[in-house]
């Protein structure tokens, strides 16, 4: 039975703002950059409801090229080695293939980078591991100043725009005749990030009619959405949800106990401890290591874990029903196919597209 999938709008009040760190509507003194439209795959129109774009930041030729500019230059961090393509590079899905990135000085942070791309159907509008982020504009604030980051300070980085050669006119077209602040430059980001849309994979061509399945790939997309056998579609999602995941918290059986509380740091609630967001499957091939913390370095560990590597605790999700015997005790041959149906999931158009290539 084919569905939309419906997801429940979120809504946050946010309260005690900084001024560095408010998104309101700005004026663009006469000034009307051009609009422009997500290029969005059919088969995401016919599946999920249309994604979010904010009024107060709609997508424009404009500020889009500004982000995309913005994103590959390491003027955004303090000493001007790293820019946010150092732990998002388009070859790799916009990750970085290390367990846990590098920031100035060679800081190492604590978390895996994450992948980006399908971030306007986010629906819940909260981002990182975390959840700590209420919006892909405010998402961006926090690794420039964070000192395992980019270490900088947005005061400076809006003199130094202001200063630059080219950015003064790039910040006039995409928003106007205003003053270069944090929140012009993370509105920028954001419309960049937005244009990032995975959806041409061999599974969505499968689903299109375009290619066929192997017979191992078809035996583990079996396996994935059985309960008895891979039990994945719970979290992930099945060929009517092609983000691959519900981007919801959950513990996964990682630990026993927690060193990293996860969305239960940001809520207060213990019954939130170790729960993580639910990453999309896609483009697994160039995302290694997995986990919210890198902890497994391929698929392999991945479907071992889910198999019989399960660890109990107070928040597991019910959602890992065979928890008590370590796992959905997948044979040989179904770890393989799982791994073979995983892996047409790849969008190799999607990481050699030029249009998020270095400028």
């Amino acid at each position: 039975m084919k569905y939309k999938w419906i997801y429940l709008l979120s809504f946050y009040v946010l309260i005690s703002c900084s001024s560095e760190e408010s998104i309101e509507p700005e004026t663009n003194n006469g000034y009307t950059p051009v609009e422009i439209e997500l290029q969005i795959p059919q088969l995401f129109k016919d599946k999920l409801l249309a994604p979010i774009v904010p009024t107060t930041n709609p997508q424009t030729q404009e500020g889009v090229d500004l982000g995309k500019k913005l994103f590959f230059d390491p003027i955004l961090s303090s000493d001007n080695t790293i820019s946010c393509a150092s732990c998002h590079d388009p070859q790799k899905s916009f990750t970085d293939n290390l367990q846990f990135s590098e920031g100035v000085n060679n800081a190492k942070g604590t978390r895996n980078s994450m992948p980006l791309f399908n971030l306007a159907w986010n629906f819940d509008d909260r981002f990182a591991w975390d959840g700590k982020e209420l919006s892909l504009e405010r998402q961006a604030f926090e690794p420039v100043v964070n000192h395992l980051e980019m270490n900088n300070d947005w005061k400076q980085i809006a003199i130094e725009l202001s200063n630059h050669g080219e950015y003064p006119e790039l910040f006039k077209k995409a928003f106007g005749d205003i003053p270069i602040d944090s929140n012009l430059v993370v509105k920028a980001l954001a419309q960049f990030e937005r244009t990032l849309i995975s959806g041409n994979s061999k599974f969505d061509k499968f689903l299109r009619g375009e290619a066929t399945l192997t017979p191992e790939e078809q035996n583990g997309f079996d396996a994935f959405m059985d309960e008895n056998r891979g039990d994945c579609f719970h979290c992930h999602g099945s060929q009517n949800n092609p983000l691959w995941t519900d981007n919801k918290f959950h513990n996964n059986g990682l630990d026993a106990t927690f060193t990293d509380l996860g969305f239960g740091a940001v809520t207060g609630d213990s019954k939130d401890n170790g729960k993580f967001r639910t990453p999309s499957l896609r483009n697994l091939s160039f995302t290694a290591p997995y986990m919210h913390d890198g902890r497994f370095s391929t698929l392999e560990e991945v479907i071992n874990h889910y198999s019989e590597g399960l660890k109990n605790s107070p928040t597991i999700s019910p959602l890992m029903k065979k928890v008590a015997q370590g796992g959905v005790q997948m044979t040989d041959k179904d770890k393989a196919d799982l791994k073979a149906f995983l892996l047409t999931l790849t969008d190799s158009d999607f990481v050699n597209n030029p249009a998020f290539q270095l400028p």
